[in-house]
Parts: structure tokens; C-alpha cells; sequence
């Protein structure tokens, strides 16, 4: 006779599995959708082409600029972030104390996280849009009781900062708790100072933890639509002074408008206006392809922090 408890451990066992086995399933299935619909547009020419603004399938161009736009956006809003979210990481978990303050600050941090992108982008667009601010941008598309709404990567990097900081905090925070407190004990007794201490035991212990926070940072810049529509610019080449890649010509480049692989998906799908959907197809593929190696890193990373922590 099976007993009420056996039923409903076995139920529980099933649902779960079920639960694991469609989570794979749909993670495989627009891994093989975009592989089977994407690959055939890949080619050497569509990865170092630039791409051009037509309705003509066969002059539609590649993705160069879009790439190189997603890898530019992610550098800048990541420098802007780190350093900010890194601070904080510090502050919390080796000078902050249990109090509403401290509490308030955390609640504040856990509210930003969910905060949707499109809001971020929204902010992003009414603070960078301020004439003191004007420096940012070098291109102005319009002006309206006083104020120069420029977009650039400047503009959208720091919007994207404001995006990732939570999770790089949170990330950062735990990754500096995972630091024995021996390591920190015996630089004290050794007569460093705290911060020294900080910057000389505890970073360096940290730095796999950080290099993951860094990593997820990355993902969520590069995956993210809103804020590049409405802060970067919907063009599909960057508009700063030509070449764009020349040195001398990087601070140009920086305060233009540009492209990602996101902003290139949508003008390419039937929704924009280039309604070319093989070519968004392979951008998805390469898009998808980003995500999971930048996903990889980030598990091998992890691995190899709790390898060193077990030792």
C-alpha cells in the first residue's frame, strides 16, 4: 500500500524534474532556433561589413559596427560602474554598521535592481539632457525649453551604469565577505592600516568574485534594448568623425550616436524598418553566442574561486 507520503514525494520529485527538464528545453529550443535560422547568414563578409540603412535584401550589409558599438557600449558603462559599485561594496561590507541607515541604503540598492530598464532609459534621458550636461553628447537632435537632448555612448554609459550598479554591488559585496578573516587579522597585526589592508589583502583575494560581478555587469549591458533606443541612438553606423576607430578620433566616436547588436536586431526585424529577418537572425545568433561564453566565464571563474577557497 502506498502511504500519502510516498505519493506526494514522488509528486514533488516529478514536478521538479518537470520544472529543470522544460527550463532546458526552452533554453536549447532558442539556442537551436536562432542556430538553424542564423547560421546561414554568417559569413566573413557580414561579420566585417558595416551595415547599410536599406530595404534591399542584397545590399543590406553586416554587423561590424553593431559589434563593435555592443563592445564600446559595455566598456564604457562597466568603467563608469565599477568604480562606483566597487566603492560601495567596500563601504557595506567593511565600514557600514546594523543601523536604518545602513538598511535603508540596502532596500535602496535591492529597489534599483528592480527598477525596469525602460524607466532607467527614461531618467537617463531627462538627467543627460540638461545643458550642464551638454559635454556628453556632441550631436543635438533637439532642443525644448532650453534643454540639448544628445545621445552618445558617454550618455548611454552612464545609463547603463545606473542599470548594473545592484548587481555588481551585491556581487562585489559577497565576494569581498568570502575573504577569511585570518587574512585580514594577520595584515592588521602586522601594523597595515584597514585600508591597506583593503587594498592590499582583501581586493586581491576578491579579484575572481569581482572579475564575475564584472562579467555579469557585461551580460546585462550587452543584452539591453531600452536604454540603447532611447540614450545611444537607433543609427546603424556611428556617426562621430570618420574613421571611427582611428585614436584621434575616439573622444568623437564616444560623444556620437551608435549602434548595438540589440538596436541592429530591431531595425533588421519585421518591426523596423529594415525588415530584413535572416540578417536579424544571424545578429540574434551572434548576440546569443556572447551571452553564453560571457556565461561560461562566469561559471568557470566561479569554480576556480571555490577551488581556492576549499585549498
Amino acid at each position: 500500500m502506498i502511504s500519502g507520503r510516498n505519493v506526494m514525494e514522488k509528486a514533488g520529485k516529478s514536478i521538479s524534474w518537470l520544472s529543470a527538464f522544460v527550463t532546458i528545453a526552452a533554453c536549447i529550443g532558442i539556442i537551436l532556433f536562432f542556430l538553424l535560422n542564423g547560421i546561414g547568414e554568417i559569413n566573413l563578409e557580414f561579420l566585417t561589413t558595416e551595415p547599410i540603412a536599406s530595404t534591399r535584401a542584397d545590399v543590406g550589409g553586416g554587423i561590424s559596427t553593431p559589434f563593435f558599438g555592443t563592445l564600446l557600449l559595455t566598456l564604457v558603462g562597466i568603467c563608469f560602474a565599477l568604480p562606483w559599485a566597487l566603492g560601495t561594496a567596500i563601504y557595506l561590507s567593511e565600514y557600514a554598521k546594523k543601523n536604518v541607515m545602513v538598511s535603508f541604503f540596502r532596500t535602496a540598492i535591492d529597489v534599483l535592481a528592480g527598477v525596469p530598464t525602460i524607466v532607467i532609459a527614461i531618467m537617463g534621458v531627462a538627467v543627460f539632457s540638461l545643458p550642464q550636461l551638454g559635454f556628453l553628447s556632441s550631436m543635438v537632435e533637439g532642443t525644448s525649453a532650453n534643454k540639448a537632448f544628445g545621445r552618445s555612448f558617454l550618455v548611454a554609459g552612464f545609463t547603463m551604469a545606473m542599470m548594473i550598479l545592484p548587481y555588481i554591488i551585491k556581487t562585489c559585496e559577497e565576494a569581498i565577505k568570502t575573504v577569511p578573516e585570518t587574512f585580514k587579522e594577520a595584515s592588521l597585526a602586522l601594523g597595515a592600516s584597514k585600508w591597506h589592508t583593503i587594498v592590499k589583502v582583501v581586493l586581491p583575494s576578491a579579484k575572481n568574485g569581482i572579475i564575475t560581478a564584472i562579467i555579469l555587469g557585461m551580460g546585462r549591458i550587452i543584452g539591453d534594448t531600452a536604454i540603447v533606443w532611447l540614450c545611444l541612438g537607433g543609427t546603424l553606423r556611428m556617426t562621430g568623425v570618420q574613421p571611427w576607430f582611428s585614436p584621434e578620433n575616439w573622444m568623437s566616436t564616444v560623444q556620437n550616436t551608435g549602434s548595438t547588436l540589440t538596436s541592429y536586431i530591431y531595425f533588421m526585424s519585421p518591426a523596423g524598418e529594415g525588415n530584413m529577418t535572416e540578417k536579424a537572425m544571424g545578429a540574434s545568433l551572434i548576440l546569443i553566442i556572447l551571452i553564453v561564453v560571457l556565461n561560461l566565464l562566469t561559471d568557470v571563474i566561479g569554480n576556480i574561486n571555490k577551488s581556492v577557497m576549499e585549498e
